[in-house]
């Protein structure tokens, strides 16, 4: 078992694995697709970290370091597209991903992390709470484009 960041070869494991977030199918290998993963894996602000279980990417977030030009310019941190395969959530397995994410938003020395949930469960809120996250800082908007 362990955190990493995503290699090549975890492109067919992390789409199978956003059918458990939000997606209904695994898109297409188209030759698009292959090129925005390779921007992926090439940006040093990109990091796709996975949680690797027997082999198998069972968990999984994006941070994103965003460079900034207020607070002393420090850049700042995005989380998204945390999931967790549904056959195993509740192992702390996302909260190893995130906590992985908070090392490398220290290391850049951000000055803070964002993070944003669709969900309205409160288990799912609990778990960004119990993460160190809070709904009360900021207010959130999303203009949603076509």
């Amino acid at each position: 078992m362990m955190v990493r960041e995503a290699r090549e070869a975890d492109l067919q494991s992390l789409l199978e694995l956003y059918t458990h977030l939000h997606e209904t199918e695994i898109p297409p290998m188209t030759e698009h697709l292959r090129q925005v993963w390779k921007e992926i894996l090439q940006d040093k602000n990109h990091h796709m970290i996975v949680y690797e279980k027997d082999g198998e990417v069972v968990s999984s977030c994006v941070c994103v370091i965003v460079p900034n030009l207020t607070r002393s310019v420090r850049p700042y941190a995005l989380i998204e597209n945390v999931v967790t395969h549904e056959k195993h959530r509740g192992n702390g397995y996302a909260s190893a991903c995130l906590a992985y994410a908070s090392s490398i938003a220290q290391r850049e020395n951000c000055y803070k992390m964002m993070l944003l949930t669709g969900s309205k469960e409160e288990k799912t809120l609990d778990f960004y709470r119990a993460s160190g996250y809070n709904s009360t800082d900021k207010t959130a908007f999303i203009k949603w484009l076509d």
